[in-house]
């Protein structure tokens, strides 16, 4: 059994609304292994971006322990999560997060702006041929404003990519998107994963998008259920 790539251990997580402390989800374990298609479903309101968020080091959890790669996170600063974030993490998110400014080139480039030793022209020549994977060449000086929905997916699928991350996290990546659209987006997200071997890790509302996963559980009442037929790798919650 290979080590896992992401594994959390009692994650617990609590608000605080006035006077009452609202429990989320409480003392979940998962192991994500190299490679492994997730979907977590669940309905409206049950915590499924919430935990999405902790285990893409974006928030932290009330208690409970999480580690990337090997990497016990919850004791580190915020510079350091931010660093495990660089070198294993992308992002695809349901309202694709592109800025309005740039063009389509100059989003997919962002993730290589903030890296060491950053060279503009090699950058330049990632973003060109992560827009050629995904169908967008031709677009690439074309700002967001310009693109439709499913251009404008596409674009955050290449800059989720463009700095070879060992894990993807995609937020509802369809949700915006025409039926069409959203099948050709889940198959373009899907060839990619297969190809490059990546750990893809997704919330969504779409049953159908979730059986395509590998692996498939449920948050239902603040516990991760696994999805029976979803796998045959056997359980891992």
């Amino acid at each position: 059994m290979p080590q896992a790539l992401i594994s959390a251990q009692q994650l617990t997580q609590t608000i605080q609304i006035q006077q009452k402390k609202l429990t989320i989800f409480e003392n979940l374990n998962l192991q994500i292994y190299p490679g492994e298609q997730v979907a977590i479903t669940g309905r409206s309101g049950s915590g499924k971006s919430t935990l999405l968020g902790i285990l893409a080091t974006l928030d932290q959890p009330s208690s409970g322990t999480l580690s990337i790669n090997g990497i016990a996170v919850e004791q580190l600063s915020e510079e350091q999560r931010a660093q495990i974030r660089l070198e294993n993490i992308g992002f695809v998110f349901q309202s694709f997060q592109l800025l309005p400014s740039l063009s389509a080139l100059e989003n997919v480039m962002l993730p290589l702006r903030i890296q060491k030793n950053f060279d503009y022209a090699k950058a330049e020549q990632q973003a060109l041929y992560w827009l050629n994977k995904v169908g967008l060449n031709r677009q690439s000086t074309q700002t967001p404003k310009v693109l439709s929905g499913g251009e404008q997916q596409r674009v955050a699928i290449a800059r989720a990519l463009i700095a070879e991350p060992k894990i993807v996290f995609a937020d509802e990546p369809t949700g915006n998107l025409d039926g069409t659209t959203a099948q050709e987006t889940e198959q373009l997200l899907f060839d990619l994963n297969r190809e490059l071997g990546t750990t893809l890790v997704l919330v969504t509302h779409d049953q159908k998008l979730a059986q395509k996963c590998e692996t498939h559980y449920e948050l239902i009442n603040g516990q991760l259920q696994k999805v029976q037929g979803a796998s045959t790798s056997g359980e891992r919650v």
